[in-house]
């Protein structure tokens, strides 16, 4: 064998396995940090710091969940579905004045069935649901985190685990952001046109200024 002959095998199997390289990197970076951080924003950092610290931990952790939820595809809601959510979640910010845990036990249902009907985990499944959620809607998963917490805090407790209504109201605030989120249809959605703007957008924001001067402590 020449050696030129030699000389270009050598520069053949070293571009092979520079287009290997590459193209591992490139589907390893689908899943790096840069991209998790911008796919989780605060889910990522929430993260972290329940890893105390460990980046690589939490981001395997993330990981984890992109690839069991990743292609989850959400389910568009039929319109007379989205207005009953909504009818329903206007109700329990209207209890909230009177029965603060009732209206935020009633929220983390509705965030619960509402997902379920978009087509996540559902059936009880809280922490699998919630990891999808925070692929999907890493940017407003928490507030489901808070209400589903507070609902299920026991009244006999701890004192300094029980949550104040100034508390429970913020968390109601919070987790309204992910049921916005969810209420909204997705671009893939084949609702009527102007079905969306009869969701969240209309009448359904309880003047939470006034309940914070007239919502009974629980």
């Amino acid at each position: 064998m020449s050696t030129g002959l030699i000389i270009a095998l050598i520069v053949i199997v070293a571009a092979v396995v520079v287009v290997a390289a590459v193209l591992t990197s490139r589907a390893r970076g689908g899943h790096g940090g840069r991209s998790l951080k911008r796919r989780f924003g605060p889910e990522y950092d929430r993260t972290v710091a329940r890893h105390d610290g460990d980046t690589k931990a939490a981001e395997r952790e993330l990981a984890a969940r992109v690839e069991r939820h990743g292609d989850l595809r959400e389910q568009p809601l039929e319109p007379a579905e989205r207005e009953r959510f909504e009818a329903r979640w206007t109700a329990a910010q209207e209890r909230f004045v009177d029965s603060p845990r009732e209206a935020v036990a009633e929220a983390d249902r509705l965030l619960a069935e509402l997902a379920g009907a978009r087509g996540f985990p559902a059936d009880g499944q809280y922490e699998e649901q919630l990891a999808a959620l925070s692929v999907h809607h890493g940017h407003h998963v928490h507030g489901y985190r808070r209400v589903h917490r507070a609902a299920h805090t026991p009244l006999d407790g701890a004192p300094e685990n029980r949550a104040s209504t100034e508390d429970l109201r913020a968390c109601m605030v919070e987790a309204r952001e992910l049921f916005e989120h969810l209420l909204t249809p997705s671009r893939g959605d084949t609702a009527p046109e102007g079905a969306a703007k009869s969701g969240t957008r209309q009448g359904s924001h309880l003047p939470w200024a006034i309940n914070r001067r007239h919502a009974k402590e629980s």
